[in-house]
């Protein structure tokens, strides 16, 4: 069976500074198992020479992360880098700051600025932090940019720790998007005295069968592991991450 688990590169983003660096990380982490990445914080690199370096380690990149300016001011060069990646799945990481009291603004303005996105054969995706569960009125902030954007253009990338950490429940909110998802970022939660930490999966507190089991009923394509702040290597972090996922099922 095809791999269907990644690691989002952001978690190694002290290693990716360079084309060196980032040759011989990628090489480290496919030696872990991993098949598949999401790009993301990368130091400068031409997309023709990553495709190579991912390809002679046997590394699919499935996804990415790019700014919304991006998007915005030149949607065809997002559009090329991803064609030369073999890549259909384009995420921003949040929102722009001055969107963040007016969401539903955001969400009618980026169902507009990535279309060609869309009509290019891609998606877009928005990842979530903890600020969109903040509540206006009757509505989260999530629930609003699900109910104010276009359903043909805006998808979802939830990430597990984030909702958990803004007091949602991961599994609920991926069965209320799982028609606008196509790639999750599973991240577990654990506590220090009342200090949250970001944790590898499996070594927290999170509910992982019932995240599993929601992710199964959404039809996730890519889950990709993640881990902002690692409290060792984050190379080993992202080891029992992926060991634990594939001990619980997922492979």
């Amino acid at each position: 069976m095809k791999s269907v688990v990644g690691a989002q590169l952001f978690t190694l983003r002290d290693s990716l500074k360079t084309p060196d660096e980032i040759r011989a990380t990628l090489k480290k982490l496919a030696q872990l198992g991993y098949e598949a990445v999401q790009v993301s914080a990368l130091g400068p690199i031409d997309p023709a020479e990553l495709k190579a370096i991912c390809d002679g380690e046997g590394l699919q990149i499935v996804a990415t992360h790019v700014r919304y300016d991006d998007i915005c001011d030149a949607p065809q060069k997002v559009i090329d880098e991803h064609g030369v990646w073999n890549c259909t799945h384009v995420g921003i990481g949040s929102m722009p700051a001055d969107y963040r009291t007016e969401m539903a603004r955001f969400a009618r303005d980026a169902s507009q600025t990535a279309r060609p996105l869309i009509d290019a054969g891609l998606t877009f995706n928005y990842h979530n932090h903890s600020f969109e569960l903040e509540r206006f009125g009757d509505r989260t902030g999530l629930q609003i940019l699900a109910e104010e954007s276009d359903p043909e253009v805006f998808s979802f990338e939830v990430d597990t720790y984030w909702i958990q950490h803004g007091g949602g429940n991961p599994a609920n909110y991926l069965r209320m998007l799982k028609d606008r998802m196509y790639v999750v970022h599973l991240k577990d939660m654990a506590m220090k005295s009342s200090e949250q930490l970001f944790a590898e999966v499996g070594e927290g507190n999170l509910e992982w069968p019932q995240i599993l089991q929601a992710c199964k009923e959404a039809n996730i394509e890519w889950y990709l592991i993640e881990q902002d702040v690692c409290q060792r290597e984050p190379l080993d972090c992202l080891g029992t991450s992926l060991n634990n996922l594939r001990a619980m099922g997922i492979h």
